[in-house]
């Protein structure tokens, strides 16, 4: 038996990184996922690397601009028509930005927003009403949102990045109380530096060794390391699975101790 065993997981940003290693671990565990991501070939790469590891694996894949609201709607109808309803959400897309404070503009904000914020937000409004059927069937309908440890530790550098996900948080806060009485769960997780393809490929790029980027994040953690994608991935499988049922509201920090340094 699988700890999501009869689950059915939309999970956004699931092309590299910590979403494939969400959508791994959920298929191994038992639940059919809906992948959505803007890089379809990304979106195939997570799906062959489940299907070696998961054979009997059930995945649907989208490809949709995260931001898009009416993309949101036709993922979570995707979600239903494929795997006959959906319980679980993972608002895990997101994307980066470099500028100070001072010198961004509207349109970088926009962006930002459109996809980091309000991506997650579409994704929401589009699957609460399958959620909220959830209920009558008896199953435990759950949200969790991926923020990030920079949500509630400050740095310098990626302020647009860091305040979208500080918003993520507000959002998710605000759902646990507004869903509560439709019994949907909603929580947030905030990673800390974790070694995904992004990292890799931008070393790489430089010609930097990976072996020396691994030891790059000594003082981001009191577990002096990268975080793998996978240890991230667990304690998304946690809150979305009912071995957390009594829990909605909540941020898990897992960034190996930053926000207490």
């Amino acid at each position: 038996m699988g700890r999501l065993d009869g689950k059915s997981a939309l999970i956004t940003g699931a092309g590299a990184g910590i979403g494939a290693a969400i959508a791994k671990l959920f298929c191994a565990e038992g639940a059919a996922v809906t992948l959505v991501d803007m890089d379809e070939a990304a979106l195939n790469v997570t799906r062959l690397a489940i299907q070696q590891s998961v054979s009997d694996a059930r995945i649907q894949l989208f490809v949709a601009d995260i931001g898009n609201s009416d993309a949101a709607q036709a993922a979570v109808k995707l979600a239903i028509l494929n795997h006959g309803y959906l319980d679980t959400l993972i608002n895990n897309a997101a994307m980066r930005n470099n500028s100070a404070l001072a010198d961004a503009t509207p349109a970088e904000w926009q962006t930002m927003l459109s996809v980091n914020l309000m991506g997650a937000a579409h994704y929401c409004k589009a699957a609460l009403p399958a959620l909220r059927l959830c209920v009558d069937n008896r199953r435990q309908p759950s949200i969790v949102n991926v923020s990030s440890c920079y949500a509630v530790t400050g740095r310098k550098g990626m302020g647009l990045y860091d305040a979208t996900k500080a918003a993520l948080l507000a959002l998710t806060r605000t759902l646990a109380h507004e869903e509560a009485p439709h019994g949907i769960r909603a929580n947030a997780v905030c990673p800390g530096s974790t070694l995904t393809d992004f990292h890799t490929k931008k070393a790489q790029a430089t010609g930097k060794a990976i072996e020396q980027l691994k030891t790059e994040r000594q003082n981001t953690s009191l577990l002096a390391r990268w975080a793998d994608p996978k240890e991230i991935a667990y304690p998304v499988l946690w809150l979305a699975s009912d071995e957390a049922s009594f829990i909605t509201g909540t941020t898990l920090m897992v960034d190996g101790g930053l926000h207490v340094m």
